[in-house]
């Protein structure tokens, strides 16, 4: 049943009870959007009238109350032979489970649970409606303490006329009226005597009657007194004893004559002028009967002699004496004895056929076994010695072993031979099939598996280095379509992890060599056809321009491929040039220091040199030129611009083809006055320049 829609509109979710008649489901309700309880007929009675039709009676005699303590129901049905109510869903647990887990319950919490028992009955009552079945199972204790009253499953109309069902009574023995149990007319007063018996339990923790057998348990209720409550439960209330005592009276004339009577009585009974109130008592009827036996003693004959009637006006009648002739001694014994004999014979013949006649109609019963806990095999097989018949119904939610028996309905009786016996038995654990995971991802996975209910803790993760993407499973255990119980598994993954790593060296401005030196000390390789040359304004030739697919800093793992461009020198078209630059000190015979400063198209800013010079002179300064890219000398004495001359590639074509290039005039602007390209001072292409009169070496690519 569990998944299965009902009705198109109720989802079962999970099984949360059952009694002799129905099973019942925790459900969705997915019009509304809520939870609800299903009553489901269970299916040996399916094609059972009787059983149908008390189920249904009970979807009537529920649905005909409106109570905050009366489950309500909200649909009944039918599909297929699947025969449903729908009702209400309680949060909670039943009155039978807080008995097993407190009991004897507090004073305050029976009656208090006691009372709203009884405005259900009222209620009920009030609608012409009997339960006939009170009892701690079918009273529901939900989270905020409300009690509900459910499973009218044998309620009748008050009105009826027998509790007997094909020669049986219907109901729970240990709560049963006397006069249920006689199998005569129920009304109002046998829901109050079985009340009475479930707040006896509820304070006691035990029922007032007990036997062998449920007929031992009948016979007690119809002939036995229940042992008062008090001597069980010292710490009962004199007014609560009372209440339990006069609910419990076997006549029902002496109980309490409405449930709103005992609700009344509940709701004082712990005030405190009422808690040690006197012990109630009964009137005792047999003390009026004129007809019951009596122990009396012999009347002699002097008071026969001087009884005078006194209330006759005449006078009784003196006996007349008369003396008969004595009979004549006769054998007149032998007639009767004959007689006697005759008839002794003819009734022991009679006696006798009765028991054959007898014998031919009984039917035999037999004691049905216990076989709770054992393998269905062995289950059926003593049922089958036991002339029992059987039917198996599997529970797909029991954590029990496979093929065992969880519990049989009924147990404990007496059943005439071929009666069937439901057995409910385990499905086994259930096992999950393994899916294929490899090639995915482990988050992923971890998502599915924690889907079907496996824990993180049942999964062990071993890493193995691998080009794949990182975290990406490569094995597992177990294999694909192996299954495993859920309770017991034990998933192991082996995932690919990503290489070591480290950054990746600068190779740029190495020489060829030592570019190659250093991809080797790394641990890196040289890719096949991985150096390639290009012209290089910048880069001096036989250095490392630039290195790919890995720049500097970047994460490389060992092993990993490099591809170097090289430098191949100036292109053709650079233009090459000298450039004389007159400076002159301040003061003549003292040393001013000049710094040159150049941007070309190899450098950017670079200070070329710095000279001390102590009279006027000319300073040569190299410099490189393109079609696109001029050069610019900056001449400062100190921190002051003194001087800028800029050269063009016209001016290289002109001084190649003999034009005498401009002489620029030493020093020609004041001092403190910039005049030129605003480039700032400080150079970026890898050298410095040098004191002392000496140019700093250049590393452009024109130096060849």
């Amino acid at each position: 049943m569990i998944g299965r829609k009902l009705g198109g509109r109720y989802e079962i979710l999970e099984r949360i009870g059952g009694g002799g008649m129905a099973l019942v489901y925790k459900g969705h309700d997915l019009l509304l959007n809520r939870k609800v309880a299903v009553k489901v007929l269970r299916q040996q009675y399916v094609h059972d009238e009787e059983f149908i039709r008390r189920f249904r009676r009970e979807a009537q005699a529920a649905a005909s109350l409106s109570h905050p303590n009366v489950v309500s129901i909200y649909d009944v049905g039918q599909e297929d032979d699947v025969h449903y109510i729908v009702m209400e869903y309680i949060e909670g647990k039943t009155l039978n489970d807080l008995i097993k887990e407190k009991a004897p319950l507090q004073v305050e919490d029976a009656v208090h649970y006691a009372s709203q028992i009884a405005d259900a009955l009222d209620h009920a009552h009030h609608n012409e409606i009997i339960h006939r079945d009170i009892k701690p199972h079918n009273i529901l204790i939900g989270k905020n303490g409300r009690v509900k009253v459910t499973d009218f499953g044998i309620a009748r109309a008050a009105t009826s006329s027998t509790i007997t069902q094909t020669g049986s009574v219907v109901g729970s023995v240990h709560y049963f009226s006397p006069e249920h149990a006689k199998g005569t007319n129920t009304g109002e007063k046998s829901d109050l005597y079985s009340l009475g018996i479930v707040m006896y339990q509820m304070l006691t923790a035990r029922l007032p009657f007990l036997g062998e057998s449920p007929i031992s348990v009948a016979l007690k209720h119809l002939q036995e007194d229940v042992e008062e409550p008090r001597k069980v439960n010292p710490l009962i209330p004199q007014s609560v004893e009372n209440i339990i005592l006069k609910a419990m009276r076997k006549k029902p004339e002496e109980r309490y004559q409405s449930a709103k009577s005992m609700m009344l009585d509940l709701d004082t009974c712990l005030n405190p002028e009422r808690r040690n109130e006197a012990k109630i008592a009964f009137w005792d009827s047999e003390g009026m009967d004129e007809e019951r036996t009596l122990v009396m003693p012999a009347i002699r004959a002097d008071q026969i002699a001087s009884y005078t009637p006194d209330d006759e006006d005449e006078e009784p009648e003196k006996p007349v004496w008369r003396e008969e002739p004595a009979p004549a001694k006769k054998k007149g014994w032998i007639k009767p004895v004959v007689w006697i004999v005759i008839l002794l014979i003819v009734l022991g013949f009679m006696w006798y056929m009765v028991g054959v006649v007898k014998n031919m109609f009984a039917i035999e019963t037999v004691e049905v076994p216990n076989v709770e806990n054992k393998p269905l095999t062995e289950a059926q097989a003593q049922l089958t010695a036991a002339h029992l018949g059987y039917t198996v119904e599997y529970d797909e939610d029991s954590k029990l072993d496979k093929d065992i028996v969880i519990q049989q309905n009924p147990k404990g009786l007496r059943l005439n031979v071929g009666t069937k016996v439901t057995l409910t038995v385990s499905k086994g654990v259930k096992k999950i099939k393994m899916d294929n995971y490899a090639g995915q991802s482990l988050k992923d996975v971890k998502l599915k598996l924690q889907a079907l209910g496996i824990k993180d803790e049942q999964i062990t993760i071993t890493q193995e280095t691998s080009d794949n993407t990182p975290d990406i499973i490569l094995k597992q255990s177990p294999l694909a379509g192996d299954e495993f119980e859920l309770d017991k598994a034990a998933i192991a993954f082996t995932v690919s992890k990503a290489k070591e790593t480290f950054k990746m060296p600068d190779l740029t401005n190495l020489t060829e060599a030592e570019a190659k030196a250093q991809i080797t000390k790394s641990n890196l390789k040289l890719a096949a056809n991985g150096i390639t040359r290009e012209k290089s304004y910048k880069v001096a030739k036989g250095k490392v321009i630039t290195q790919f697919p890995y720049t500097k800093d970047q994460d490389v793992s060992a092993g990993a491929e490099i591809s170097l461009v090289i430098s191949d020198g100036l292109p053709d078209d650079a233009g090459q040039m000298t450039v004389s630059i007159p400076v002159k000190p301040t003061t003549d015979g003292k040393d001013s220091e000049f710094k040159i400063i150049v941007s070309d198209a190899q450098y950017d800013n670079f200070e070329y040199k710095t000279e001390k010079v102590s009279k006027p002179q000319n300073l040569d300064v190299k410099v490189i030129v393109s079609p696109e890219k001029k050069a610019v000398i900056l001449i400062k004495e100190g921190d002051t611009l003194v001087n800028s001359i800029t050269r063009t590639y016209q001016d290289y074509l002109d001084q190649k083809n003999g034009k005498a290039s401009p002489t620029p005039p030493p020093s020609s602007t004041p001092k403190g006055q910039n005049t030129g390209p605003a480039i700032p001072v400080g150079g970026t292409a890898g050298g410095q320049g040098q004191t002392g009169g000496t140019a700093s070496k250049p590393p452009a690519g024109g130096t060849n």
